[in-house]
């Protein structure tokens, strides 16, 4: 930086005389600055802090914590942990006769078919106990209830034991055994369906998806950027940055993992995530290094200007992604922690390499960055230009703001307004339609029509033996078996001592299909009127409800509870971020509520799809009639962060500009004529490492992949192109309005005159532009 670029301020030395005093740069220009005389260390340094966390990770190894469901059903699960209580899986081996007229009373080989996966699940038994089967001896009402109404079908039933996260292992060896005897039975249909082997299917299932997502990131990232670089040296720089940042956020991962709960999806998320802003950060830093030195600067200038504006965009935007991934760690469910975790590691990890190792790089490489050019799109591709399409219809709108500004906006409300009618809910289970369990689940379902699963009522304390507690259970049980068939709840209610006396667990049948509105009404007069009638009464006991039925409503209930507790906590703080980032009350409101329309229309996109069963074929999944209940919390707080990098990126130009003393409509034609490079080549980027996850084979990453990607490429085009120009040109100098009780916040807004140290507009103004006034000279801005 030279001597004259920095601003002198007046200083009163000893005896009262004034001495010139140098104003400090701002931090993230000094970094920038040591990064790029330090070069060697600051590109050493960050490999080697990268290797050792991933070395760190390695060595300490990951844990596999236990994640609790929400409310009542998490304080039994918990319960049942600490009691040392395992739920075995249960599962179902089909025999049905494909063709119509045979029965397992009549058919000698459906009988036959039963005696050997009898056998052969009894030699198994670390993967098999408990076996039923309806040829067992003098168990005739059992073996009646395993074969259905028609006869056609008959069940061996049997359980998987050992811990719930390993029985989608254990549960392999009886797969195979049952697949071996179907094999020797063409005119049967045998097969497996249940807990563990649906779990062991999903794990295989997302396995194979998210590794063919691993394997296609990488390349499809590398020859987008290659197409916006148009050189090889520079097209690598960004995904140099994104793989280490991922790497390095898997490791701290990996360590976290010893103290909370990290799904198996966790470090898919974190792989999306840390690819796509660890992209999108190098690409503003990057375009804006170029365009300096298109402008006449040398490398060191550059990379100083480009740290003093990109950069600054991307703290801002860095930090506000993070502030609303924070928002997961307010939703109680467990699994968001890890995610919340990683996530913001990832985005920290990659704001941090911005400001660091890309100023070190760009400064060592210089011109070399532009090496490996690729024939016809290096020529084009090198040089960062103001693109003349976007800068035409930013024209456009501001001179007709309310015509463009109004239809933009009735297009994307009609495009929300579906949301309005989302319905929550579970797929009975998540997993493409043609798999062979998912399959054998739904005949069995059909053969077997069923009531849900009982309740499991978790009672611990010290009176457990006590007589009231006797009394309390068998007034239960009288309770349910007087009920009849309008009772929500029904007998025969069981009471199993578990932890070697220390609790029981009461398995209370409820009415229902276990997920309709009668089983979540049964549930309510469970835990509000029955229990408290009976165990309530009890001394030295607490108790909590768990069960599928239970478990699926307190997690839908914490979700319900915990959204406006998150969108406030999220749309509190990154106003705030904003306020202190642009000093203007009217920036963040217009770029809040920007957001808020580009999140309500990616709702609006997956209920028309996902919800309503539409492009089935062409997606390739089944419609349940609803969306899974937490993917419109997730999508909203990835959503609501990522957008803001367009916003932070689009408005920092125009407020550059806007300092310059441009007029706002001028600002907002040349900002975002002269950022459209750089964002649409980042919505490009991201909407493709979205769409990835639109490919994997279960519903919830598909609806996750087309919402977020849809949410994008509809914020960077009509968001970006039509909304945040109409609404600034509406507002005109009041988008730059501050309070004066809020004038003791930090920084300049637009109307003051930065200094080049602290603003680094290059030396070349856009097009139309007026020539930039000196560091001394008055904004021709009205003050405010």
């Amino acid at each position: 930086m030279s001597q004259s670029q920095v601003p002198v301020l007046p200083h009163v030395g000893p005896g009262g005389h004034e001495r010139p005093r140098r104003a400090r740069a701002p931090l993230v220009e000094r970094v920038a600055g040591w990064s790029a005389r330090h070069r060697k260390t600051a590109v050493f340094g960050w490999l080697a802090l990268v290797a050792i966390v991933i070395v760190a990770g390695q060595a300490l190894g990951g844990k596999t914590m236990p994640a609790y469901d929400a409310g009542q059903s998490g304080q039994a699960e918990q319960a049942l942990h600490r009691l040392g209580v395992v739920a075995p899986a249960v599962e179902d081996v089909l025999i049905q006769a494909r063709a119509p007229g045979r029965t397992f009373a009549g058919d000698p080989a459906m009988r036959q078919a039963a005696r050997q996966v009898t056998t052969a699940l009894a030699a198994l038994p670390g993967a098999a106990t408990g076996i039923r089967s309806p040829l067992q001896p003098g168990n005739g009402a059992l073996n009646r209830a395993l074969i259905s109404a028609d006869g056609r079908s008959a069940l061996v039933t049997f359980q998987v034991p050992g811990p719930a996260i390993d029985q989608a292992t254990a549960v392999a060896p009886a797969q195979r055994a049952v697949a071996a005897i179907a094999a020797r039975y063409p005119g049967l249909r045998i097969g497996e369906g249940g807990d563990a082997s649906s779990a062991a299917a999903i794990n295989t299932v997302l396995g194979g998806g998210f590794r063919r997502a691993e394997a296609t990131s990488v390349p499809v990232t590398l020859v987008l950027l290659v197409v916006v670089f148009g050189a090889l040296i520079a097209a690598g720089i960004p995904l140099l940055l994104a793989i280490t940042s991922v790497l390095s956020a898997l490791s701290l991962l990996t360590l976290l993992s010893h103290w909370l709960p990290v799904g198996s999806s966790t470090s898919e998320v974190v792989l999306i995530i840390g690819m796509a802003v660890g992209i999108d950060y190098s690409l503003f830093y990057l375009r804006r290094e170029r365009e300096e030195r298109a402008a006449g600067h040398g490398t060191r200038e550059a990379v100083r200007i480009a740290a003093a504006t990109s950069g600054r965009a991307i703290v801002v935007s860095g930090l506000t992604v993070m502030i609303a991934l924070a928002g997961l760690f307010l939703t109680g469910y467990d699994v968001f922690s890890g995610i919340a975790f990683g996530t913001i590691a990832v985005v920290g990890t990659a704001v941090l390499g911005s400001l660091t190792v890309l100023p070190a790089l760009l400064s060592w490489l210089g011109p070399w960055a532009d090496r490996g050019r690729i024939p016809v799109l290096g020529r084009r591709r090198t040089a960062a230009r103001p693109s003349r399409a976007w800068g035409a219809l930013a024209r456009n709108v501001v001179a007709r703001p309310v015509i463009w500004g109004g239809v933009a906006a009735i297009a994307l409300l009609a495009l929300a307004a579906p949301a309005l009618g989302m319905r929550i809910g579970q797929p009975a289970v998540d997993l493409p339609a043609g798999n062979p369990v998912a399959q054998t689940m739904d005949r069995v379902q059909l053969a077997f029509p069923r009531s849900p699963s009982p309740a499991q009522v978790v009672v611990t304390g010290t009176g457990l033996a006590s007589p009231a507690m006797r009394d309390a259970v068998a007034a239960l049980q009288a309770r349910a078996a007087a009920g009849g068939p309008g009772s929500p709840v029904h007998a025969p209610v069981t009471a199993t001592p578990v932890g070697g006396g220390r609790g029981v667990v009461l398995g209370v049948p409820l009415a229902g299909d276990g997920g309709d509105a009668a089983s979540a009404a049964a549930l309510v007069t469970l835990r509000d009127q029955v229990l408290p009638a009976t165990l309530g009464r009890v001394a030295g006991i607490s108790y909590a409800v768990t069960g599928d039925t239970a478990s699926i409503r307190d997690d839908d209930a914490a979700m319900h509870a915990a959204t406006p507790l998150v969108i406030g906590f999220v749309v509190v703080l990154a106003f705030g971020l904003l306020l202190v980032a642009f000093r203007s009350l009217t920036i963040p409101l217009i770029s809040i509520v920007l957001n808020l329309l580009s999140v309500a229309a990616g709702y609006g996109l997956i209920t028309l799809i996902f919800q309503d069963g539409r492009l089935q074929g062409l997606i390739g999944y089944t419609s349940f009639g609803g969306i899974i209940s937490w993917i419109p919390l997730f999508m909203f707080v990835l959503l609501f962060g990522l957008s803001m990098d367009y916003h932070v990126f689009i408005l920092s130009r125009i407020r550059e500009l806007r300092a310059r003393g441009e007029t706002t409509r001028g600002a907002i034609v040349g900002g975002i004529s002269g950022s459209a490079g750089v964002v649409t080549s980042a919505a490009v980027i991201m909407v493709a490492v979205f769409s990835i996850l639109a490919t994997l084979p279960i519903v919830d990453t598909k609806t996750l992949g087309v919402g977020l990607a849809g949410a994008v490429l509809i914020d960077a085009t009509v968001v970006r192109g039509i909304l945040l120009p109409a609404a600034m040109s509406l507002l005109g100098e009041r988008c730059w309005y501050l309070p004066r009780w809020l004038s003791w916040l930090p920084g300049r807004g637009p109307a003051g005159a930065p200094s080049r140290a602290s603003a680094g507009a290059p030396s070349r103004a856009p097009a139309g532009a007026p020539s930039r006034p000196s560091a001394d000279a008055p904004s021709r801005a009205p003050a405010g």
